[in-house]
């Protein structure tokens, strides 16, 4: 994939099984191409900018 899911707001730390994983509902389609590898990019990437908040106060 091109989008880089570390990097996506969507891709959370899980404490109960202690691992990442990605809060987006995929349906199966979503799901296979992702799986498979066959999409480009994700289509639900948005950049995880903690100081986007800050800037817009400046």
């Amino acid at each position: 994939m091109a989008s880089n899911c570390d990097a996506c707001v969507n891709y959370v730390y899980d404490e109960d099984y202690e691992s990442y994983s990605c809060m987006v509902n995929l349906d199966e389609d979503e799901y296979y191409r992702f799986i498979t590898g066959t999409q480009r990019e994700c289509p639900y990437f948005r950049a995880d900018d903690e100081y986007a908040v800050v800037r817009h106060q400046m």
